[in-house]
């Protein structure tokens, strides 16, 4: 008797791989849409602060405008204005600002 209980009717896997696709496609999309731009937006930054280099204009984390003075390892010295120098991480550089500067 506990033989014919355990028994699975042959159309049961088909109906658990149909309310799965719908799942597996809403991670999909959701792949698609948020991870990948995230991680593309991700290598572009890090692209963005190895390519620093002395001179340019950058904004930081804080919203602070400064002209790279001196690059380190992990460090950027900052002019912020005449005679004032400031240490900042490169994590904390966001955008190079001499193309918005030259655009007004």
């Amino acid at each position: 008797m506990n033989t014919i209980l355990m028994m699975q009717p042959s159309g049961q896997t088909t109906d658990l791989l149909k309310s799965f696709l719908p799942l597996l496609f809403i991670i999909l999309i959701f792949y698609f849409l948020m991870i990948r731009p995230q991680i593309k937006r991700q290598k572009e930054m890090q692209k963005f602060r190895e390519s620093l280099a002395k001179g340019d204009k950058v904004v930081t984390t804080g919203g602070i405008y400064g002209k790279i003075i001196e690059i380190k390892d992990n460090t950027v010295i900052l002019e912020i204005a005449s005679n004032v120098q400031i240490k900042v991480d490169k994590n904390g550089v966001l955008k190079d600002t001499s193309d918005t500067t030259q655009q007004k």
